[in-house]
């Protein structure tokens, strides 16, 4: 089959009924086959979801040549989710991965499960996916039962072929597929059957491939930025060069709409503030966006980036109290070692490879929205309201993106693809320009924190405090607030939107804690949004060197400090996991124990975090160039322990991601602003790591088949953050205080020391 390249539905037996795909080889039976679950589709996807999640048929459906299709709330995002959760799903019906299949997300077809954010894939996909497939079994065997005539506790089941156990031919045997091939189960889905116990899995635990690599590799694999609707124009967004403060938007000043007359067929669409071109040809829309004449108002606002954490800790802040027990202030008066610090975390951005597309096809009482986004329900609410159409009205179908790390652009993009489709009347094709991307990104926001920390004579942690300076999400989309005039507005307080107990001390033992969330109103700064691992990297960049100076004080090795104050046999796991690994016990020692004056100082350091819910260890091995300023880090070691891990190597291959991108986010990773604009809009004004400069990786997946699944999807970057942080202090004796470690500041710090 040719990589399909044209399309209204995402299903490829769809495809061929709008002509836009070539299909050859087929037998026979594989038409017929076709031909059933076709039909299946089309009922699933005739009405507007989403399915009851009370009926076994809105999670799975077995097909008449004995294979399934699982049905999924959770996007594939690059973690593997699309395969991972069909290991357990197969791993209950007693199917082999060759059996099992998914469909793309499609508020028309897939279950409402929330959105792929926060680790969740498996810690909230698959305990619903497993007792469905759990319960579809059971009544696969009842049915065989009665085919077979012989009770179900004789039967016995392997790859979705039904036998009475202890006997022998095809007539004591019965497939799924025979049992109920292409039909409906029509049976509520209770819960209660029970699933199999961990020490029967035979699938769970493993490591087969990701279903999704071989088309990837091969180029075959249809992302959102090759499909393309009939009769549709190809569009672009006209804003400033770089947002503006989140509060204030962008006012159009004037607008030539004639600027563009030499550009064949392209038009200029706008609404409010929002304004946008198409055209027949892609170029033509580049051309027009480019040569059209516009200009803002736009009020200089911003603090900018040499005073942004200045103006974050001067701000009126509304306070809270996350956590408080015993008496801070007096253990910290009687401590023996105490150690603080003031450190800083910058903007930094979602950054794609390839920027964020959409199509849309608004009619005067539908639309069809396909793009990228981490949740289909929450953006049809949001389009519906956007459109001026109840939600049942808008179908979301999701294609994958080239990664996204975080709430990027895709519900904007989205959202400025349907205002143009309604405007011009036609599909059209929305691709977002570098400039765009990285522009108008929702940033992981900027971070001020304060820590004091403090130990006894034996090196036992008594005292703990840790006061965040932040703002919140932005809860408005740039599309929106600029063709509606929708009031900027931030989303409640959340846990990843607050000092997070996790990162800030909870990994530890510690009598007396005070932690205390500063909000920072929002509205003259950047707009902002969860980036992975929200707000964890700073805390551990604080906290976890922090921890280190009083190792240091106290003339304790870094892991043996640690190891005494430790709160749980889990954080021990992670910990002793990277500390084997690299051999730390071979040569234990205080921090900076061993700074030297040569031209290249090394370093090690160990950390401990996370995001909520799972376990991260790390160790950093660097080298600081103390004439050039530049620092290398050599070799990263990741462990986490996220329960049981329905697939290992998924969560090895995650903890090799997650260390790479954090050296990338501690050492060259910085949004730059000025008064109005942003100003970093490419690669080299807002640099990622090389591949030369990229660390041997050492992933560590610490297995624990007693535990419920937990997140795995970004728990090791706050551990590996504080021991990049940890490893600078052992190398130089100089607690940096402010990150991406660049050249400029390295110097600037050892010159000040």
């Amino acid at each position: 089959m040719s990589k399909a390249v044209s399309c209204s539905l995402f299903r490829r037996r769809e495809f061929l009924k709008t002509g836009g795909a070539l299909i050859i080889g087929f037998s026979l039976r594989d038409t017929m086959a076709i031909a059933g679950e076709a039909q299946q589709d089309a009922a699933r996807g005739s009405t507007a979801g989403p399915p009851d999640p009370k009926q076994i048929d809105t999670w799975l459906a077995i097909h008449s040549d004995n294979t399934a299709t699982v049905y999924i709330g959770y996007v594939e995002l690059g973690q593997g989710s699309t395969t991972s959760l069909l290991q357990v799903s197969a791993e209950e019906l007693d199917l082999d991965m060759s059996q099992v299949r998914t469909v793309r997300l499609d508020t028309n077809i897939t279950p409402n499960q929330g959105g792929t954010y926060s680790s969740s894939s498996i810690a909230r996909g698959s305990p619903a996916i497993r007792t469905a497939a759990a319960e579809a079994r059971q009544a696969l065997l009842e049915m065989a039962s009665k085919k077979l005539g012989a009770p179900v506790e004789r039967l016995v089941v392997s790859k979705g072929v039904v036998a009475v156990g202890g006997s022998a031919g095809q007539s004591q045997s019965v497939t799924y597929g025979e049992l109920i091939g292409d039909k409906f189960f029509r049976l509520a889905f209770t819960g209660k059957t029970p699933v199999k116990p961990v020490s029967e899995y035979k699938l769970v635990g493993t490591r087969p491939p990701r279903n999704d690599i071989p088309d990837k590799v091969s180029g075959k694999y249809v992302y959102l930025q090759h499909v393309r609707l009939p009769g549709m124009l190809h569009g672009r967004i006209v804003r400033p060069r770089g947002q503006t403060a989140y509060g204030s938007g962008a006012r159009v000043a004037n607008l030539d709409e004639q600027s563009i007359a030499h550009v064949p067929g392209a038009r200029v669409l706008r609404k409010g503030d929002f304004v946008g071109v198409v055209a027949e040809r892609e170029w033509d829309a580049v051309r027009a966006a480019r040569d059209l004449k516009i200009n803002w108002d736009i009020p200089a606002i911003l603090p900018g980036s040499d005073g942004l954490y200045e103006a974050m800790r001067a701000a009126q802040t509304s306070d809270r109290v996350v956590l408080e027990r015993g008496n801070v202030d007096r253990a910290l008066a009687a401590a023996a070692h105490v150690a603080s610090g003031h450190y800083c975390a910058p903007y930094q951005a979602h950054a794609p490879f390839g920027p964020n597309g959409a199509l849309a096809d608004v009619q005067a009482d539908s639309a069809l929205v396909i793009c990228s986004t981490q949740d289909v329900y929450a953006t049809r609410n949001t389009l519906a309201g956007l459109l001026g159409l109840p939600p049942q009205k808008v179908r979301v179908q999701y294609y994958e993106g080239s990664g996204t790390y975080g709430h990027s652009c895709y519900d904007d993009v989205a959202q400025a693809a349907a205002i143009l489709s309604q405007l011009a009347g036609r599909p059209v094709r929305l691709q977002f320009m570098r400039w765009d991307e990285h522009g108008w990104d929702l940033y992981g926001p900027a971070h001020v924190g304060e820590v004091r920390v403090a130990a006894d004579a034996s090196g036992k942690l008594v005292a703990y405090q840790y006061d965040g300076w932040h703002h919140n999400w932005s809860a408005v989309e740039t599309s929106a607030q600029l063709a509606l005039g929708t009031p900027a507005a931030e989303w409640r307080d959340g846990a990843a939107q607050m000092v997070n107990p996790a990162d800030c001390g909870g990994m530890y033992e510690v009598p007396n804690v005070r932690l205390m969330n500063h909000h920072v109103p929002g509205g003259n700064y950047l707009r902002g949004a969860w980036l992975r691992s929200p707000l964890d990297l700073a805390f551990s960049f604080a906290s976890e060197q922090t921890i280190d100076d009083l190792a240091r004080q106290a003339g304790i090795d870094a892991y043996e400090f640690r190891k005494r104050n430790i709160t749980s046999d889990r954080w021990m796991g992670v910990l002793d996991a990277v500390a084997q690994a690299s051999k730390w016990a071979d040569t234990p020692r205080p921090p900076a124990s061993r700074v030297s004056d040569a031209k290249v100082a090394a370093g090690r350091g160990i950390g401990l975090g996370t995001h909520l819910t799972s376990y991260g260890g790390a160790v950093a091995e660097i080298e600081v160039n103390r004439e050039t300023g530049q620092v290398r880090v050599r070799r990263m070691y990741g462990a986490i322990d996220a329960g049981l891990a329905v697939n290992p190597a998924f969560i090895e291959n995650q903890i090799s991601g997650q260390l790479v991108q954090t050296v990338s986010r501690m050492l060259v990773e910085e949004v730059t602003f000025n008064k109005t604009n942003v100003t970093s809009l490419d690669w080299n004004s807002y640099p990622i790591l090389r591949f030369e400069q990229c660390p041997e990786v050492v992933p560590i997946c610490v297995q624990r088949l007693d535990q419920r699944s937990t997140g795995a999807g970004e728990e090791a970057m706050a551990a590996a953050a504080g021991a990049i942080a940890c490893a600078f202090f052992d190398a130089t004796g100089i607690h940096i205080r402010e990150f991406p470690l660049t050249p400029n500041r390295v110097l600037a710090a050892l010159k000040r020391a």
